[in-house]
């Protein structure tokens, strides 16, 4: 039977933690609020240039719906238990909570993990217009991150691993605490494949894309116009390095404190200090819009645009459209090729027309000259 609420977990700190609790709330309200919103207008932002997305970017709408989801279907519950000072759900809404939690997190970082793996084989050619991955591929990509993350959900279920509340009652996860001698080796499964694992492979791709741009631009003899296409990989590949470290560095401390009380127990710990890193995971939902907001300049001008603060569409943000390539995180180099090689094509023509108008107005002249002779 799980204990649930504050009296029963954490009664001296409730005592002299009321203040803190309706603090609490606010908090949870605010970043509730932030992620929904933020990842909405992510998605919207999607639909509106779903004509012309890549098969890679859907892994990047992929992780919005997993920061949404979250944020809709656990967070409000949070919100309204620190208002109440207790948990407000029973046994059946505690395993729901934890199942949710567990869930959404596992399939964000296979998400990124993907992302990361694919990012890393889209650049080993940056400068080929072949598409690398199919569309095709790429949905089941996803639907291998929802079906791994609901396997993970569903082992607590059947035995291995439990869920429980929180130590300071407001909430529930995995519990930590009473899995030390029953359920340790589901403890070391789920930090190995679902946190230093995916990790490892991240830093990894990562590191070897940042190696790639980095031979790409010496074999470039230090020339100062450095193509659109390594310029976007660079931009794209900052993105991503610091989604992917909000998300692991927010889910750290939560991850460490976790380990402590399934090694010490949970009685080690005092109930505030496990409070804080489980505050400070949930703010990796709404990590991700923000960043696409400081960093892409097309999602910012949209997000004004949207929200009614910029009325007109210029025409250069149009053209930027090919080379910022949105919020997304797969940098398509055939489009921005396609869009160079037309220009081109378009000047070329223009010179070419000129040249050919003045030839045959000269041409003209000097007939018309020997017709006057």
């Amino acid at each position: 039977m799980i204990k649930i609420g504050t009296e029963e977990l954490c009664t001296g700190y409730c005592l002299k933690g009321k203040r803190a609790f309706n603090e609490l709330s606010i908090y949870d309200a605010v970043t509730t609020i932030l992620s929904i919103v933020g990842n909405l207008l992510v998605l919207i932002m999607a639909f509106k240039h779903s004509s012309h997305m890549k098969p890679p970017e859907l892994l990047s709408v992929n992780l919005a719906v997993t920061d949404l989801g979250a944020a809709v279907a656990m967070y409000p519950l949070a919100v309204a238990s620190a208002w109440n000072h207790h948990w407000l759900g029973g046994d059946t809404t505690c395993i729901y909570y934890g199942l949710v939690g567990f869930f959404f997190g596992t399939a964000s970082i296979m998400t990124m993990t993907v992302m990361a793996v694919v990012r890393f084989v889209v650049s080993l050619s940056l400068q080929s217009p072949k598409e690398k991955i199919s569309r095709r591929n790429v949905k089941l990509l996803c639907l291998w991150t929802w079906l791994y993350a609901l396997l993970w959900a569903c082992f607590p279920l059947l035995g291995w691993g439990r869920y429980g509340p929180e130590p300071f009652g407001l909430s529930c996860t995995l519990a930590w605490g009473e899995m030390k001698e029953q359920g340790f080796s589901f403890v070391i499964s789920v930090f190995s494949f679902n946190l230093l694992g995916p990790s490892f492979i991240i830093l990894c791709c990562y590191f070897g894309i940042a190696l790639k741009l980095y031979i790409t631009y010496k074999s470039l003899d230090h020339s100062k116009n450095i193509p659109n296409i390594i310029k976007m990989h660079r931009r794209l590949l900052i993105i991503a390095v610091l989604i992917s470290l909000g998300f692991i560095l927010s889910w750290a401390p939560y991850g460490l404190v976790s380990l402590v009380s399934v090694v010490r127990g949970s009685e080690f710990i005092p109930p505030e200090v496990t409070m804080l890193p489980c505050l400070f995971a949930k703010s990796s939902t709404l990590y991700n819009p923000l960043i696409y907001y400081i960093f892409s300049k097309t999602f910012k001008q949209e997000v004004k645009q949207l929200c009614g603060r910029s009325n007109a569409c210029h025409a250069s943000s149009a053209r930027n459209n090919i080379t910022d390539n949105a919020i997304y995180l797969v940098c398509d180099g055939s489009r921005t090729e396609k869009g160079e090689k037309v220009v081109a094509t378009v000047v070329g023509r223009t010179t070419e027309d000129k040249l050919s108008s003045g030839k045959s107005r000269e041409m003209e002249t000097r007939l018309n000259s020997f017709d006057s002779q």
